[in-house]
């Protein structure tokens, strides 16, 4: 019996570092700063949605500087559960600042390159 995991084939993101983004079904924006082409979290982080939330995993899935209105937290989203988020209101995370510019646009620019 072999134990290898299967081969995920990854695709490209569909939103990009610096991006405003939504969550297609709950009440949260935030900016993404960071980008997994495929899962890359824990089994039990995945097992704990329910099934029929669960994303798949062979698609981006996305760090985000997240808030909603009672909070700021850091989110682990796939890429089927985002939206564009084109508010133009500005966002509170404070590591938001800490690691981008607003630009005159309302884009966020990272301050510095960020690598793994």
């Amino acid at each position: 019996m072999s134990t290898e995991k299967p081969t995920i084939e990854a695709r490209e993101a569909k939103f990009r570092i610096g991006q405003t983004v939504r969550h297609r079904v709950f009440p949260f924006r935030g900016v993404i700063y960071d980008v997994d082409p495929v899962f890359d979290n824990t089994d039990e982080w995945y097992e704990a949605i329910p099934l029929s939330m669960r994303p798949h995993k062979n698609q981006p899935f996305y760090h985000v500087y997240a808030q909603n209105d009672e909070s700021t937290y850091e989110a682990y989203v796939s890429e089927q559960n985002l939206l564009i988020d084109d508010s133009d209101e500005p966002l509170r995370h404070p590591d938001v600042e800490r690691e981008f510019v607003r630009d005159v646009e309302g884009c966020y620019r990272a301050r510095r390159l960020l690598t793994h």
